[in-house]
């Protein structure tokens, strides 16, 4: 079983940043590849960034790509989220994501994390 418990959500104008931070915990949990994923409200759940156990392989969704970067620390077994020149439609719920699989943390994953939300004003 692995937990995943998520911060660092907030309201932030748009062209800020901010840093998500997840926090896994879990007998196996620092040899899973992880994930974000965010839910706006009235839309389904999209796939934001993936990073595989290591950390030499990063994955990302097709409208965060140059803006939003995925890094690990694994002695701390955490995973981060770095997010700079954040849009209004960037607002949603992030979700925090854990797979033994680096394909199916993408798709689906078997453990979640409860959700931050992130707001980003005009």
């Amino acid at each position: 079983q692995v937990r995943l418990v998520e911060s660092g959500g907030g309201l932030v104008q748009a062209g800020g940043s901010l840093r998500l931070s997840c926090a896994a915990s879990g007998r196996t949990s620092s040899s899973y590849a992880m994930g974000w994923f965010r839910q706006a409200p009235g839309k389904e759940r999209e796939f934001v960034a993936a990073i595989n156990w290591s950390g030499g392989s990063t994955y990302y969704g097709d409208s965060v790509k140059g803006r939003f970067t995925i890094s690990r620390d694994k002695a701390k077994n955490t995973v981060y989220l770095q997010m700079n020149s954040l849009k209004p439609e960037d607002t949603a719920v992030y979700y925090c994501a854990a797979d033994n699989s680096f394909l199916l943390v993408r798709s689906a994953p078997d453990y979640w994390g409860q959700g931050t939300q992130v707001t980003v004003s005009s």
